[in-house]
């Protein structure tokens, strides 16, 4: 496992090594869609800080899973 990833959040292994997205990125897709579901409009500024705040909170879940 890798402590910035979190490792593949579904690892499928291939010729070339593990693939797929990273427990990371899905931690973050998961903190966005409950930051997008008040169901305010976006802009692109607004876009930017919500990216930033779901990997904020993604890389505090990897942390507390290390506790």
């Amino acid at each position: 496992m890798n402590k910035e990833t979190g490792g593949p959040a579904f690892p499928l292994f291939a010729a070339t090594g593990y693939t797929g997205m990273t427990l990371r990125d899905y931690f973050a897709a998961k903190a966005m869609q409950g930051l997008f579901s008040c169901g305010k409009a976006h802009d692109e500024h607004t876009a930017h800080v919500t990216a930033k705040a779901s990997y904020l909170m993604a890389d505090a879940m990897l942390k507390a899973r290390e506790a």
